[in-house]
Parts: C-alpha cells; sequence; structure tokens
C-alpha cells in the first residue's frame, strides 16, 4: 500500500552530475535531499527539484558520513539511497546497511566496485575473463607472469572505468611499480593484456530481469585513450550485426552472475583479436560516464537517469514498473581535449549532430540518424578532422578530475 508521505530519496555526489535522476523523481512525487561535498556548492544543481542540499568535505570519509547521515534521519524518513556516481556506490550500500534501508547491500556492490571481486564472481560462474591474480602474495604474482606472458595491465580494484590503470611490459618493469604502492599493493590486481574490439552494454533491471539493454562499439579502447590520447568514440551497434546477440548474452549472464536485482548496468566486454571470444572486463551499477547516456538517448528514446528514478521509486511504493519503449535509431559520440579553452565547431554543421559538448578545452559532438552507416561515416570523418582541429593531450590522471 502505497504511503500517505511522499517518499524520500537520499542521492549521494561525489561527482556533478544525475540531474535528470532528480527531476524524475521529484516529477514522481518523491522529496530529494542531496549530500555532495562542499567543493560542489556553487553547482548548478537542479535546486528547483531538491528539497534539503547537505555538504561535507568528503563523502568517502568514515566514520564521519554515517554519523552525518544518521543524524539527518533522526528528523527524516529516507525511503532510497541512491549513488549518482561509481564511487558513491560502496558508500550507498554501507548506509543501507547500516539504516536498514532496501537496496544493494555491501557483498553486492562489491561485485560493481572491486575488480578483483567481479572478476572472481564472473569466473565462478564460468563467465570468460582475462586471466588475472590478486596483487597479495609474491609467490602467486610470480607464478603468474610465469605463466601469462606480458604485457599485463596493473588495475586498482576500486577506481572508476580506466582511472589508474597501467599497461606493464615486462617483470622489470612491475616490481619497481609495485614497490612504490607501499601497503596499498593488495588493492591492485594483475591481469592479462588483452588487445581487441571493446564494446559497452548499458541495462535495465527491473527484479533480476533484463528489461532493456543496448550495446555500443568504442572506437579504441577507453584506456588506449586515457592513455595515450586521441579521440573517444562510441557508436550504437546494429541489432543485425554477428557480435549483437552473442554480447547481449553475456551480459545477461554478469547481470545474474552479480546479483543483481534492480537498477541500471553498464559493462564493457572486449572480443579478442586473439581467438574471436567475448571477455567480460566489467560492470557498474550506474549509468554510464562520459555522457554515454546522451548515446543511448539518442538511439533509443531512453533516459538511463529517468528510468532508474522510476524503477527505485516503484518498488518502494510497491508497484510494478513498467519499461520504456525503445525505439530503433542509431547514435554516436566523438570527443577529445582541446588546445583552445572554448573551441569553434561551428564548421562540423551536417544536421545528423544533435548535441555539442560545452566544456572548457573539450570537444564533443553528437550524431543521431536512422542509418547506421551514416552515423559512422559521420564518425570517421569527424574523427580525422578534430585531430587536425582540435586535439590536444595531456598525460593520464591517477585519480578522477572534478
Amino acid at each position: 500500500m502505497t504511503e500517505s508521505r511522499p517518499q524520500t530519496v537520499l542521492c549521494l555526489a561525489s561527482y556533478f552530475k544525475g540531474h535528470e535522476f532528480m527531476r524524475t523523481c521529484k516529477r514522481l512525487g518523491a522529496q530529494v535531499v542531496l549530500v555532495t561535498r562542499e567543493k560542489l556548492a556553487s553547482a548548478e544543481w537542479p535546486r528547483e527539484v531538491i528539497e534539503e542540499v547537505f555538504y561535507m568535505p568528503e563523502l568517502a570519509k568514515q566514520p564521519d558520513i554515517t554519523h552525518a547521515v544518521s543524524y539527518l534521519a533522526r528528523t527524516r524518513h529516507f525511503d532510497v539511497i541512491v549513488p549518482l556516481d561509481d564511487y558513491d556506490v560502496e558508500l550507498a550500500a554501507s548506509l543501507r546497511e547500516h539504516l536498514r534501508i532496501p537496496g544493494m547491500g555491501d557483498t553486492t556492490a562489491r561485485y560493481f566496485r572491486d575488480k578483483l571481486a567481479m572478476r572472481m564472481q564472473a569466473r565462478d560462474r564460468d563467465i570468460q575473463v582475462p586471466a588475472f591474480v590478486h596483487v597479495l602474495n609474491y609467490d602467486q604474482v610470480h607464478d603468474f607472469m610465469q605463466t601469462v606472458p606480458p604485457p599485463w595491465v596493473f588495475k586498482p580494484r576500486s577506481e572508476a572505468g580506466s582511472i589508474g590503470i597501467r599497461k606493464i611490459n615486462s617483470q622489470d618493469e612491475f616490481w619497481p611499480s609495485l614497490d612504490i604502492l607501499g601497503d596499498r599493493q593488495s588493492y591492485y590486481v594483475l591481469e592479462k593484456f588483452i588487445p581487441g574490439d571493446v564494446f559497452h552494454v548499458d541495462s535495465i533491471v527491473s527484479e533480476r530481469e533484463v528489461v532493456f539493454s543496448i550495446a555500443h562499439r568504442y572506437g579504441q579502447a577507453p584506456m588506449k585513450v586515457l592513455h595515450e590520447g586521441g579521440i573517444f568514440s562510441t557508436q550504437t551497434m546494429r541489432p543485425d550485426s554477428p557480435d549483437y546477440a552473442p554480447i547481449q548474452q553475456h551480459n545477461r549472464q554478469v547481470i545474474a552472475a552479480m546479483n543483481m536485482v534492480r537498477g541500471v548496468t553498464h559493462a564493457e566486454f572486449i572480443k579478442a583479436d586473439s581467438d574471436g571470444q567475448f571477455y567480460f572486463l566489467e560492470m557498474a551499477a550506474r549509468v554510464g560516464g562520459a555522457y554515454i547516456d546522451r548515446v543511448i538517448e539518442a538511439a533509443s528514446g531512453v533516459n538511463m537517469w529517468a528510468e532508474w528514478a522510476a524503477i527505485e521509486l516503484a518498488y518502494v511504493r510497491g508497484e510494478t514498473y513498467r519499461p520504456p519503449t525503445a525505439h530503433e535509431g542509431f547514435a554516436g559520440l566523438l570527443i577529445c581535449l582541446a588546445r583552445d579553452e572554448w573551441p569553434d565547431t561551428s564548421a562540423y554543421d551536417d544536421p545528423e549532430i544533435t548535441w555539442r559538448l560545452h566544456k572548457k578545452n573539450h570537444v564533443g559532438l553528437l550524431v543521431t540518424s536512422t542509418d547506421s552507416g551514416r552515423v559512422q561515416a559521420l564518425l570517421e570523418s569527424y574523427a580525422e578532422r578534430m585531430v587536425g582541429d582540435f586535439l590536444a593531450t595531456l598525460p593520464a590522471p591517477d585519480s578522477p578530475q572534478d
């Protein structure tokens, strides 16, 4: 039975995002309380739909954040706790456990944040993953490097996306890199580097059932773009392409393996050049970053943020979530660092351009069409032009940027 009072959704945001999630909550009759960082106090949050905003120096610092949210809960009834950023997934799970609020708990959250936990869980469920070893026991690490030839990928277990990842080409390169970490060595995983095409599948999950999913192919692997520079791009896959059905099947298997009950997911897979097989790379319990949500909406009409809000509120109200009706279209996105502070993209004037990124020292273009071939042709043409017109490179960050 629906309660007479409006539901209250506590949103945790270490980074500036999630506007449509909060707007949808308000539109559906819920109250929104936002807890974010002091550094984001002047950010343009959709304050017209937010009941209250509270600021913390850092959301990840414990026990401060648990004490703060528990204090707020003395006079507020939180029905839902939602992490708007990948870095808040484990925090949200911990707060749900502490306050006994329904939703993803600590153990399941690990499968979506800890690259070691998700690899072990996938492997235990017979899902192909690149060969890996926990950087913990030196004998096991040595045995791994003796049996799995380089190059390897050295990954922090709980960073987001490709942040902090390094490619290692030899044992002589690995051990000094390990020594620098000191007591943080056990927070890393070492895995086989697999060249190939990288794909992402973004899904809506309702009561363990995948009710919507859409697959895209990256132009270059995100790790390569982050560390070597270049143009980041992604493009909607054709449903009749040979890789579409297999990758959707792999995605459903991983979602089941990670015990996802409800919400949204962003998963990445690689199709190895060596054997043509798909390998699971990682899965996050969030909306895809790097403006992927815009690509999905342009291609399908589905707004992942809005659907996430709808599915959370449907559950706490005891209602049945009704998935969106998607249309079949195609979209592609290109983003790169730019030499100019505010680049002029007016020379890119094809009618298929439906969105332009407005961000200092960045260029971003979103193209949309009912013809996948047209999208691909524009992406290829624009990528070549953008290298000469705008492209700048910077060293890869070791941590996310504000």
